[in-house]
C-alpha cells in the first residue's frame, strides 16, 4: 500500500497506470468479446471507414476487421515486449552480479563480451540475429531480447561492485556461504529495486523494437497480426485510407506513453533516494489552514503572533510550532535558543512561507511584515520580499550554494532577480559584497566556485547574499555552527557591525549561549515548539526564571579548574506528534507538581521578561 500511495502521488505516473490498466483488461478480455475473427477476410469490404456497421473502427486491404486485429494485436505485443524485458533482465541482471561480485577475469571476460555487443548499432544487431535465425515474431522477441542484454547487464553490474565489497557481504563469507547463496540472498535483494526500475522504463522501448521488426516483415507473419505488421501492411494505404495506419500507430503511442510515465513513477516510488524528491516535490509557499482569529497587527517591523506549524504525516499531526509569538524593531537582534527539535528553523522558515508542503502546513496566527501578513499571501508577493525585504542566512553554505555556478553569478542573480540592473553592474555589486563581508581579493574570489573556498568564506558568501538587495530582516539559522571558533568570532562581529551600519533586524537561531551574550539584545528560550522564556540577554543569563533555562545554561562549560561538574538535562524533549498535558518540560524537571502536568500553562508577562512557569526559579 505504501508503494502504491507513492506511485499514484505522481499525477503523470497515475495516468499511465490507468490507461494501461485499461488497455490490459481490454486485451485480457479480447477472446471472450462478441468480435469477428481477425483473420477472416472479405475483399467486398475492403477499407471501410470508422463507424461503419459492423466494423467500429473500418477494415483493412483485405476487409479484415479493424478492431478485432488491432486488439489481438496489442494482446501479442504486448506479451512479447514483457518477455522480451524479462529474458533480458534474467541473462542481463545474471551477467552484471556475476561480473560485479568475482571480478577479475571473470568480469573481464563477461564485460568484455558485453562491450562487443554494445559496439553495434543496436537495431542492426537485431536486424542480423533475425536474418540469422529467420523471420517470425519469436525470433523477433529472442533479438530484442539480446540486444537490450547489454543495458542490464552494465547497470547491474555497475551496483554489485559497489556492494561487493561492503562489510555485510564479508560478514556472509565469514559466516561460512557459498558464493551462489551470497548472490541469491544478500546481493539480488539489493539489486532486485534497479531491476525493476530498469524493466520499467524499457518494456515500452522492446515493444517499439519488436514492433520495427515486424513493421520490416521480420516479425509476426501473416496473417498472425501484431501492431507493427498492422502498421507494414497499412503503409501502401497511409494517403488514401490513413484510419488503418492511424488505428494501430495510435494504440503503439498509448502503449509506450503510458508505459514510460509507469516506469518514470516506479522509478520515483522504489528508489529511496527519489522518493522526498520527486514524489513529494514541495509547493512554492506553504499550505495554510488557519482556524481561529488572526492577531491584530503591531508596530514591530516584523512581528511573528500566535504562530502555529504542523507537519501532516498520514494520520500523525507533529504540532512542530505551537503559538510562537515573537517580534524585532529595526537594528535589533533577537537570539532564538533551545535543543534541537525545538522549532526553531520550522519558526523561521514560516515567516516566508518556507516550509515544504506538503506536509508542511500553517494552521494559526499571524506573520506581519511592516504590518502586511504574510501568511497566506499570494506566491507573487511573498516572492518579491524574500531575499529582497527579508533575507535567510543558512547554516550549511555548502549545500545552499550552487556547487555549478561561480559565487559572483550567485550573487548577481539574487540581486537581478529583484533589480532590473545590467549584468556588468550586477558583477561590480558582486565585487562590493564581497568587500563588505571582509573577503581579501575580491576581484578574484568572486569567481571562486564554492568548493574552491572555506568553509568560513562560503558562509561569509552566504551572508553577502542575503545582503544583496539591502534587507530589511535578516533570519541566520545557526550560521556559525560549523566553524572554528576563530572564524564564528569573526562572522558575529561582522554581523554585529553591520546590524549597527544598517540598522538591519536580525532573529539569530543558535544553540549557543556565548554567542547569544555577544551580538543579541533579546533572547527568546524553545521547547517543544513554543516560547519558555523570553528577555534582555543580560536579564536572562544572569537570572534565568525558567527550569529548562536554568538548566540550558548549566550545561555551558565554564573555564577554571574545579568550579563545578558538566551538567546534562535528564531524558529527552518530547515527541511533538504526541505532547504530554500541561508543561511539555515537566517529564524533565525537578520541581515539577501535578499540576504542571494539567492544563495549558501560559505565558505570564512582567515587563520585559516573559516566562511559562508555573513554579519559576524567580518571581517576575
Amino acid at each position: 500500500m505504501a508503494f502504491l500511495k507513492l506511485l499514484f502521488r505522481n499525477k503523470l505516473a497515475a495516468m499511465g497506470a490507468v490507461v494501461l490498466a485499461f488497455i490490459v483488461v481490454l486485451v485480457i478480455l479480447t477472446p471472450i468479446l462478441p468480435l469477428q475473427n481477425p483473420d477472416i477476410t472479405a475483399t467486398a469490404d475492403r477499407f471501410k471507414r470508422p463507424f461503419t456497421d459492423g466494423h467500429l473502427l473500418g477494415t483493412d486491404h483485405l476487409g479484415r476487421d479493424l478492431l478485432s486485429r488491432l486488439l489481438w494485436g496489442t494482446r501479442l505485443s504486448l506479451a512479447v515486449g514483457v518477455a522480451a524485458a524479462v529474458l533480458a533482465a534474467f541473462f542481463g541482471s545474471a551477467i552484471g552480479i556475476t561480473a560485479g561480485y568475482f571480478g577479475g577475469k571473470v568480469d573481464n571476460i563477461f564485460m568484455r563480451g558485453v562491450d562487443m555487443l554494445m559496439a553495434f548499432p543496436y537495431i542492426l544487431l537485431a536486424l542480423a540475429i533475425v536474418a540469422a535465425l529467420g523471420p517470425g515474431l519469436m525470433n523477433a522477441l529472442i533479438a530484442v531480447a539480446a540486444v537490450n542484454v547489454p543495458f542490464f547487464a552494465r547497470n547491474i553490474r555497475g551496483i554489485t561492485v559497489g556492494l561487493a565489497g561492503r562489510e555485510f557481504i564479508d560478514a556472509a563469507r565469514l559466516a561460512g556461504m557459498g558464493h551462489a547463496r551470497i548472490i541469491l540472498t544478500e546481493l539480488l535483494p539489493n539489486v532486485l529495486p534497479v531491476i525493476i526500475i530498469a524493466m520499467s522504463t524499457t518494456v515500452g522501448w522492446m515493444i517499439l523494437e519488436t514492433a520495427g521488426l515486424s513493421f520490416l516483415g521480420l516479425g509476426s507473419q501473416p496473417p498472425q497480426a501484431d501492431l507493427g505488421s498492422m502498421l507494414g501492411e497499412a503503409r501502401s494505404a497511409l494517403i488514401s485510407h490513413p484510419h488503418t495506419s492511424v488505428v494501430p500507430g495510435i494504440m503503439i503511442f498509448l502503449i509506450v506513453m503510458s508505459i514510460n510515465l509507469l516506469g518514470d513513477g516506479v522509478r520515483d516510488a522504489l528508489d529511496p533516494r527519489l522518493r522526498s524528491g520527486a514524489l513529494s516535490r514541495p509547493l512554492p509557499t506553504t499550505l495554510v489552514n488557519r482556524k481561529g482569529n488572526i492577531p491584530a497587527a503591531t508596530d514591530d517591523l516584523l512581528a511573528i503572533q500566535e504562530l502555529e506549524t504542523q507537519f501532516h504525516v498520514g494520520k500523525r499531526i507533529y504540532k512542530a510550532v505551537g503559538g510562537v509569538s515573537l517580534a524585532v524593531k529595526p537594528g535589533e537582534c533577537l537570539g532564538v535558543i533551545g535543543e534541537s527539535g525545538s522549532g526553531k528553523s520550522v519558526t523561521a522558515l514560516s515567516v516566508m512561507g518556507l516550509v515544504a508542503s506538503p506536509p508542511g502546513v500553517i494552521t494559526g496566527g499571524a506573520v506581519r511584515f511592516q504590518g502586511e501578513d504574510l501568511v497566506g499571501a499570494p506566491y507573487e508577493t511573498l516572492r518579491q520580499k524574500r531575499g529582497d525585504r527579508v533575507a535567510y542566512i543558512f547554516q550549511d553554505p555548502l549545500s545552499t550554494l550552487h556547487p555549478l555556478y561561480k559565487v559572483g553569478q550567485q550573487l548577481a542573480e539574487a540581486i537581478q532577480s529583484h533589480h532590473r540592473v545590467s549584468n556588468a553592474e550586477a558583477r561590480s555589486r558582486a565585487i562590493q559584497l564581497l568587500k563588505d563581508v571582509r573577503i581579501p581579493n575580491a576581484e578574484s574570489r568572486v569567481d571562486n566556485y564554492p568548493h574552491e573556498m572555506s568553509g568560513g568564506m562560503r558562509q561569509r558568501v552566504g551572508i553577502a547574499m542575503s545582503l544583496a538587495n539591502e534587507p530589511d530582516v535578516i533570519i541566520a539559522d545557526e550560521p556559525t555552527t560549523a566553524l572554528d571558533v576563530t572564524v564564528q568570532a569573526q562572522i558575529l562581529s561582522l554581523l554585529d557591525d553591520l546590524r549597527r551600519e544598517r540598522g538591519l533586524a536580525i532573529i539569530f537561531i543558535t544553540h549557543d549561549f556565548g554567542v547569544v551574550a555577544q551580538l543579541c539584545d533579546r533572547m527568546a528560550v524553545m521547547y517543544a515548539g513554543r516560547i519558555v522564556e523570553e528577555g534582555p540577554t543580560g536579564s536572562v543569563l544572569s537570572h534565568p526564571l525558567h527550569p529548562y533555562t536554568k538548566r540550558l545554561i548549566a550545561c555551558v562549560p565554564e573555564l577554571g579548574e574545579g568550579r563545578r561538574e558538566m551538567a546534562a538535562i535528564p531524558g529527552l524533549p518530547p515527541v511533538v506528534d504526541d505532547l504530554p498535558p500541561g508543561c511539555a518540560f515537566a517529564p524533565r524537571c525537578e520541581k515539577a507538581r501535578e499540576e504542571c502536568r494539567q492544563g495549558d500553562i501560559t505565558l505570564d508577562r512582567s515587563g520585559a521578561r516573559a516566562v511559562r512557569c508555573l513554579y519559576p526559579e524567580e518571581t517576575l
